[in-house]
């Protein structure tokens, strides 16, 4: 079996962000923004691809809503074509890295950007379910592959 996108687009990644004395002080609650968010799921590799979700333009800061105040996180997300397999995997993958690098009060919410999958709404559906969530990161298989593409973020 063939790749979906065998030949991806490829964008250009963003500027490193820079780290002020401010960010340096422990002593200061900061707010999360969508920077933050970002540079935690942008270098999660693509399962068919050695590239990360950023450089698919997969992810992109401009689809990353936060609001620190009232705890959540809202990521949308855009597979590289309208029939990509990968897709769930993909969510997942972003999901499983925000659940494991925020703190536990934040309600964290990953679709895919309406109108860019043909199976859309079934995804989502499987992204909202915790139980689903739950019993795919049990799988040991799934697991694995979920850890490949996450270790590299």
């Amino acid at each position: 079996m063939g790749l979906d996108n065998e030949n991806p687009t490829l964008f250009e990644k963003s500027e490193e962000r820079t780290v002020s004395e401010k960010d340096l002080d422990d002593n200061e609650a900061e707010e999360f923004d969508s920077r933050e968010i970002f540079d935690l799921i942008r270098g999660i590799t693509d399962p068919e691809h050695p590239l990360s979700l950023e450089e698919l333009r997969v992810v992109d800061q401009s689809l990353i809503e936060v609001e620190d105040s009232i705890n959540t996180v809202k990521v949308l997300f855009t597979p590289t074509i309208p029939h990509c397999s990968m897709a769930t995997l993909i969510g997942l993958s972003i999901k499983v890295r925000l659940l494991w690098c925020l703190p536990p009060r934040f309600k964290i919410s990953v679709t895919i950007t309406p109108g860019t999958h043909a199976s859309e709404h079934a995804i989502n559906k499987q992204l909202d379910d915790k139980e689903r969530v739950a019993a795919a990161l049990e799988n040991t298989h799934l697991s694995t592959v979920l850890n490949k593409c996450i270790s590299t973020a």
